[in-house]
């Protein structure tokens, strides 16, 4: 069985350059040994799709290699597994912390086997690649890909395909060809790169003022079939590139820095961004064959529930009410903001408020119940679910794809004279508990029987109503400095002349306005649990005491402080809570997070009590 493996790979992948075109379009036939998924890093809330990490062999060495995420679904649904033989139809390297790391872009499953093909070992220092002849693929051009003899369904051999080859921009004569690079394949410790990718998404011209000078910057989302990057430029690269730039236009990129992202700024699933310099190069493609457009993954609005606060997602929804531009005053900068909040409804028997901002609330000028596809909205609690645009949100009108034919037909046909239900009422859901709805005191489990029922062990997360007594309320991080213009909420860190810096809104403030971050354990008659909330739990917990307040009663006298954290003990409240699994380094847990907190309401229970005795359970039927 080791012939079906292209002999040679991992030790040549070792060694070659990240143009060598020759190895990477040869299509080469390999054997996993192992397939371990990585939890994706970022902010709380950043939807990152799941990363796996793959030990690739070739019967002779094994290598790392980590899969593309569009091809998740491949090990999600077993196609392949541990031990498959698969060919490489696209793949590259990255060199991270001096190890080559191979990126696999797109494969063609051939066989799963119960076994492994040779005895592999890892490359060391003395291993070299060969010249003479005795690597398969060593001296010649591009070949298909070794025959599979164990896999007769499949066919034998793999064309062979074109090096996706361009001139050097700025070398129009044709001179050095550079290879177009996937953005999921950009890395810091690659140079003489080009992407060919679509601009989905461009900010406007942002521009700040402090001690230390002026500025402006802009960002744009750029995608290609591998994935997302975001790209940033500042003062003089914003009047040489924002220009250039066109929503929905395809360009070739190069030239420019590849940093660690800052995922406090973006929510895109890369760990990379670009920064774009004086001599980066953008030249528009004429032929965007290959780019896809804007790659939409839309979320239900009766699955809305199921979204983390403050999470983002995409969302398709028609336009049937527009409560108009309003304008409101911020509590904290006393400036003027425009907003607009559309009524979406779609076929699963949802309505949801989207929130507009700035100058989309006061262009938005659609009265004809347009379909809008939303992607990247922020996802609020506030009335039980809200959404609204942020700076990295986008919006189509009517785009031409499928779903959206599907929904004019279905809203133009049966929705316009439907009823549709409101998130603020919800008592849906995993474990009968709807994010933010009202509390049924029916479905009120026992923190015992939350445990027997291992809720959030599964891959979804289980909603519940619980009844329980605060116990004790860790005081360690209980707050975070937040940032104080209404909506943001972000955390903001000082600067060295004393203020407070908030990276996404672009403004400093002489003071923080601190939230609360609650982690306390509750108990009843059949155990106790540890639940986490945020800024409406606290405030709840301490008697509406805000959390500046508590954070200053802390810094002047710790004795005080510890009291009122005492005193916030032995008080029972109905909650609504979401149970979710949570991977941290090898240990996994169930965390408990708190979507709604209310004080208990005796009359309500004393009613369901009642009520109950007149059931047949009470009965003994």
């Amino acid at each position: 069985m080791a012939e079906q493996l292209t002999r040679g790979l991992c030790l040549r992948l070792q060694h070659a350059q990240t143009d060598d075109q020759e190895i990477y379009l040869s299509c080469p036939t390999v054997q996993f040994l192992s397939i371990k998924k990585i939890s994706p890093t970022g902010p709380p809330g950043a939807n990152a799709p799941d990363r796996y990490r793959i030990i690739m062999s070739d019967g002779e060495h094994f290598v790392q290699a980590m899969l593309a995420t569009q091809l998740n679904h491949l090990i999600e649904d077993e196609t392949i597994g541990k031990h498959s033989i698969v060919v490489l139809d696209r793949f590259t390297a990255n060199v991270v912390q001096e190890r080559r790391l191979i990126i696999i872009l797109d494969l063609t499953p051939v066989l799963k086997i119960a076994e492994k093909i040779g005895d592999p070992s890892a490359i060391t220092l003395s291993d070299q690649p060969t010249t003479d002849g005795d690597v398969p693929m060593a001296e010649t051009a591009p070949t298909p890909a070794p025959a599979r003899a164990s896999a007769p369904s499949v066919s034998n051999t793999v064309p062979p395909r074109s090096a996706p080859q361009r001139s050097t921009p700025g070398n129009k004569s044709g001179g050095r060809q550079s290879a177009i690079l996937p953005i999921e394949g950009l890395s810091p410790y690659q140079n003489n790169w080009t992407i060919k990718a679509r601009v989905t998404q461009k900010s406007d011209i942002r521009t700040w003022s402090n001690q230390r000078g002026e500025g402006k910057l802009f960002n744009v989302t750029l995608m290609d079939e591998s994935g997302e990057i975001r790209g940033t430029g500042f003062n003089d690269v914003v009047d040489a590139l924002y220009e250039k730039f066109q929503e929905g236009k395809v360009y070739f990129i190069s030239r420019a820095r590849v940093n660690l992202a800052k995922k406090k700024f973006s929510n895109l699933a890369n760990d990379y961004e670009l920064s774009f310099e004086r001599n980066t190069e953008v030249e528009e493609c004429l032929d965007p064959s290959g780019v896809p457009a804007v790659k939409y993954e839309f979320t239900p609005l009766a699955e809305l529930e199921q979204k983390e606060k403050d999470s983002t997602c995409d969302v398709l929804g028609v336009v049937k009410e527009d409560g108009g531009v309003a304008t409101i005053v911020s509590k904290t900068t006393h400036k003027e903001l425009l907003k607009r909040e559309l009524t979406l409804v779609d076929s699963s028997g949802y309505s949801v408020r989207l929130t507009l901002w700035g100058k989309q609330a006061e262009a938005w000028n659609h009265t004809d119940n347009p379909v809008v596809a939303f992607k990247g909205v922020r996802v609020g609690d506030f009335g039980g679910r809200s959404l609204s645009m942020v700076s990295s949100s986008t919006m189509q009108i009517e785009p031409d794809i499928p779903e959206v034919h599907h929904l004019r037909g279905w809203y133009d046909g049966v929705g316009n004279s439907q009823s549709f239900q409101s998130h603020s009422f919800l008592s849906g859901g995993a474990g009968g508990a709807g994010m933010g709805g009202t509390f049924n005191r029916a479905e009120v489990k026992t923190l015992g029987e939350i445990r027997d029922l291992q809720l959030g062990s599964s891959d979804r997360p289980d909603n519940f109503f619980a009844q329980a007594t605060v116990m004790h309320v860790r005081g360690e991080n209980i707050a975070y400095p937040a940032c104080p213009k209404e909506g943001c909420n972000k955390k903001v860190v000082q600067i060295p002349d004393g203020r407070w810096r908030c990276e996404k809104c672009d403004e400093s403030y002489d003071a923080p306005e601190y939230r609360y971050i609650v982690s306390m354990a509750v108990a009843d008659h059949t155990g106790q649990a540890w639940f986490q909330g945020f800024n409406d739990v606290g405030l709840a917990v301490f008697n509406n005491m805000s959390a500046t307040e508590l954070v200053q009663i802390k810094e002047r006298d710790e004795a005080k402080f510890n009291g009122i954290l005492h005193k916030a003990g032995c008080q029972t409240f109905n909650f609504s809570c979401r149970a979710k699994q949570d991977t941290f380094g090898d240990s996994t847990r169930v965390r408990y997070g708190i979507s709604r907190i209310t004080p208990l309401d005796y009359a309500a229970d004393a009613a369901y009590l009642r009520d109950l005795l007149k059931t047949p359970w009470a009965h003994g039927q």
